[in-house]
């Protein structure tokens, strides 16, 4: 860990009243500050690896909403993961976290296989048997809550479904790969199938390459520093070797790792250039709105939109959803007050720390409530999962999509 970044801190507090823990328990410890500060001394020798200690460290939800508050740019959420995954690689994976993050993870068709059961759970009607009779309840309880979490999945992953490379309509005005993003993939088909239909509609032509492996997004999060460097020398070369203009996501957290590519490979020359051309889907989406605004038609609803932070901490991108959500004949756009305050998710920690991420989600959820909007729209596969159970339970209830969804209901009239 670079020590200057901890040293940068100056402890001026305008961090405070954007972190969500520290908004929740007014601890200092809790906060941006007290984690860079609890970090410092333990790299300073003047504390010792205590259970307290990775407590407070582990409370932290890596939102990175500091980063984009902070006046010297310290990001306390990237140095809790750079320590933390300091402390893995010292002391190795557990079997458990090999088992998942170096043997299912990097493997799509053994993620695919691995969900197969759960297809035939709802298919069957045992899930609502389940449901039904409080079952959930004799299971251990991060079970239930991941199952709680559950949507309607489709019949088959999109890997398995999608071509490999889809034409454009009309004149060809580029080519661009399409990352899939391992939950989009197995989980939220019909957004990024709308993802790709935008693409082409617009002109341009679609790679899918299917060897692609899973960002490394949950290496990062299980402090697995070196299988991310592996998916991310992986997925390098195997994009690298087409002629593509741009590499388009519709997942924020995918798109927040492969723009760090050149980062985690110590700036090597191939990583640096294959990050350099990751786009979000609104980024490409909003640089066509012209084009794309004369094919959409009405849609009379109320709509408001939450920034997932790896769209607006980690890549920056604010507008551009906004943007593309006015384009829209008939839309009634309502802000969402503290839109790029975390939803409670972030990756595992909604299974890791459900009481804090309850208490960050309530937030959530009233500020939704207050917009009196009839759809939620997002574009992150954990913000996605999180919002759409709690809006569901709602009064009223608001429906939960993707951002391409939105489009393409508005594209198909």
């Amino acid at each position: 860990m670079d020590y200057v970044k901890l040293i940068n801190c100056m402890r001026c507090g305008m961090c405070l009243p954007h972190c969500p823990t520290y908004k929740e328990t007014f601890l200092e410890t809790a906060s941006p500050r007290g984690r860079v500060a609890l970090v410092r001394k333990f790299q300073e020798g003047e504390l010792v690896e205590s259970e307290k200690f990775l407590e407070y460290v582990s409370l932290c939800l890596d939102c990175q909403a500091c980063a984009s508050a902070c006046p010297c740019g310290v990001n306390a959420g990237e140095l809790v993961a750079e320590f933390r995954c300091e402390r893995k690689q010292e002391q190795g994976l557990s079997t458990m976290e090999e088992l998942i993050l170096r043997k299912l993870v990097p493997h799509p068709d053994r993620l695919e296989a691995a969900t197969a059961p759960l297809r035939l759970y709802q298919r069957t009607g045992l899930q609502k048997v389940v449901r039904s009779l409080g079952l959930l309840k004799v299971f251990p309880a991060a079970l239930g809550r991941m199952e709680g979490l559950l949507p309607k999945l489709p019949e088959a992953p999109l890997r398995q479904t999608i071509s490999e490379v889809t034409p454009a309509v009309g004149e060809q005005k580029g080519t661009v790969g399409f990352f899939l993003g391992c939950v989009m993939s197995l989980i939220f088909t019909e957004a990024s199938l709308a993802t790709v239909q935008l693409l082409s509609t617009l002109g341009y032509k679609v790679v899918t390459p299917k060897d692609q492996k899973c960002c490394g997004a949950p290496n990062m999060l299980g402090h697995d520093i070196d299988g991310l460097k592996e998916a991310a020398r992986f997925n390098t070369d195997l994009f690298q070797s087409q002629e593509l203009d741009f590499v388009v996501t519709d997942c924020g957290g995918c798109g927040a790792e492969l723009k760090k590519y050149g980062h985690h490979l110590d700036g090597e020359a191939a990583a640096t250039a294959f990050s350099t051309k990751v786009r979000d889907i609104s980024e490409v989406l909003a640089a066509e709105a012209g084009a794309l605004k004369e094919k959409l038609k009405p849609l009379p609803l109320k709509v408001t939109y939450h920034d997932p932070c790896h769209i607006a901490h980690c890549q920056g991108i604010r507008s551009q959803p906004r943007a593309l959500i006015n384009l829209i004949p008939g839309i009634d756009f309502r802000e969402l007050p503290e839109a790029d305050a975390c939803c409670g998710s972030a990756g595992t920690y909604n299974i890791e720390k459900p009481e804090m991420s309850d208490r960050v989600l309530s937030r959530k959820v009233q500020n939704v409530q207050k917009t009196g909007a009839d759809y939620l729209v997002t574009s992150n596969p954990g913000c996605l999962l999180q919002l759409k159970k709690a809006l569901s339970e709602a009064t009223p209830p608001v429906k939960v999509i993707h951002l391409t969804e939105l489009l393409q209901m508005s594209l198909n009239g």
